[in-house]
């Protein structure tokens, strides 16, 4: 009896112990299911693996589905989960879960690897919140191959000039695609839609994000910014029923009845929208900057990697504008391993890190001197010169519920373009409920 007691606590033992290790390691809840969620990965294995990094200090990470991925961190922070010791920001949201998170204080140099304005995308009411992994805007991404003929070859330019007179009522040329309007998006869209074209070499000429899903919203935004679409006026007058909007709008909708794009793109959002472009089988596609790294990479996606460009968002009455906004990671204020969690997060950002990082398929905005030492991500060039020269944030887009006015857009714009709601009616019920969000 005595040593049966004795097994039992040592088992039990045991399993304290386990327990222990288990509760003592520093967690890190990130973004899933894309690029940074790899290139995570990719930085907690370095970091784990480098010599005097304590079984305690070690980082575990975990991950929410990508749907609801707010609602759900929002509801544990509120609750004082510490489930987590670090967790993913991003700029619009930062001022709603500030008051669960806690300020931190980065070395000196991490201004010189990332640069003040970057590193304000993770700050509020002047405290630092976060380490900046990503900066994510828009690319226009365009097979160079099939534009380079079409720029050349007299047939396909004929060709060109009656499916534009019959689509958008003008007959155009095709320019080159970083002199694009919107107009000229459009047309080259058709133009290589199979179903439109038989000689098309592709299938699609382009791959709408239309499901009803908040990010598809961001996209979206890059086109109807270009009009002058925004949230609110100066005044706090809601104006989202404009010419802006609904040409906008419209432009998606006939992409998407003339056959120009998947028809299941109704349920398409990043990664569903990269198979569909990285296939070989559509010649454009309007998608977040993380994607360039997987698209241009051969052993990925062998069909378009080398094939095509990276672009500014095309022309519309206001000029070329992308939605911008920074993710990275926040300190937990109920985190049970916070000096483990800092040491995480002081070497994050650290310029070896970060490199390491954006090697991994990251996409952080640095220094150009860092950069230019990373040669097989000429991405991030763009990245810094495009969000310099072409970033907006929505009026309103900061604010404590900036995600449930893009979950509203997302519901009554996807019901326009699926045909279950007519466009009066879309923007009538937008701006409703925008006026209870934003009041």
């Amino acid at each position: 009896m005595n040593r049966l007691k004795a097994a039992f606590a040592g088992a039990a033992a045991l399993l304290a112990l386990g327990t222990t290790q288990a509760l003592s390691e520093v967690t890190v809840l990130g973004w899933p299911g894309g690029p940074e969620e790899t290139a995570l990965r990719a930085v907690t294995k370095i970091y784990n693996d480098q010599a005097g990094i304590k079984d305690d200090d070690k980082v575990k990470l975990i991950f929410f589905n990508r749907e609801g991925f707010w609602d759900k961190l929002q509801a544990d922070l509120a609750a004082g989960s510490s489930e987590f010791d670090l967790n993913l920001v991003a700029t619009y949201s930062l001022g709603k879960y500030a008051p669960f998170l806690e300020p931190i204080d980065l070395p000196a140099d991490a201004g010189k690897t990332f640069g003040d304005k970057v590193l304000k995308t993770m700050q509020y009411d002047g405290k630092q919140y976060g380490v900046p992994t990503d900066l994510s805007l828009h690319f226009m991404y365009v097979r160079k191959d099939l534009m380079a003929k079409l720029l050349s070859d007299d047939d396909w330019k004929k060709t060109y000039g009656e499916i534009s007179q019959k689509f958008l009522g003008k007959a155009m040329q095709p320019v080159a695609d970083d002199d694009w309007t919107w107009d000229d998006y459009a047309a080259t869209a058709l133009f290589f839609t199979k179903s439109i074209n038989k000689e098309s070499p592709t299938r699609y000429g382009t791959v709408l994000q239309m499901k009803n899903l908040l990010f598809n919203m961001m996209v979206f935004g890059s086109v109807a910014h270009s009009y002058g679409a925004d949230w609110e006026d100066s005044s706090g007058k809601i104006t989202v029923d404009s010419p802006a909007y609904r040409t906008s709008l419209e432009l998606y909708k006939k992409l998407y009845d003339a056959g120009a794009t998947p028809k299941d793109s109704l349920t398409y959002e990043f990664a569903e929208a990269n198979a569909a472009f990285g296939s070989g089988q559509a010649a454009t596609m309007l998608q977040w900057n993380a994607a360039a790294a997987d698209l241009d990479n051969p052993d990925k996606t062998p069909a378009v990697a080398g094939k095509f460009d990276t672009i500014a968002p095309p022309k519309g009455p206001q000029g070329r504008t992308t939605h911008i906004h920074g993710l990275g990671f926040g300190l937990n204020k109920t985190s049970t391993h916070k000096d483990g969690a800092i040491k995480f997060l002081t070497w994050l950002a650290s310029a070896d890190a970060i490199k390491a990082y954006a090697d991994a398929g990251g996409s952080p905005a640095i220094d150009k001197s860092l950069t230019a030492q990373l040669p097989k991500r000429p991405d991030l060039v763009k990245l810094g010169d495009f969000a310099g020269q072409y970033g907006f944030v929505m009026t309103g887009g900061t604010s404590a519920n900036a995600l449930q006015v893009y979950e509203a857009q997302a519901k009554f714009f996807t019901g326009y373009w699926a045909g279950t709601t007519d466009l009066d009616s879309a923007l009538k019920d937008t701006t409703a409920k925008m006026q209870e969000l934003l009041k």
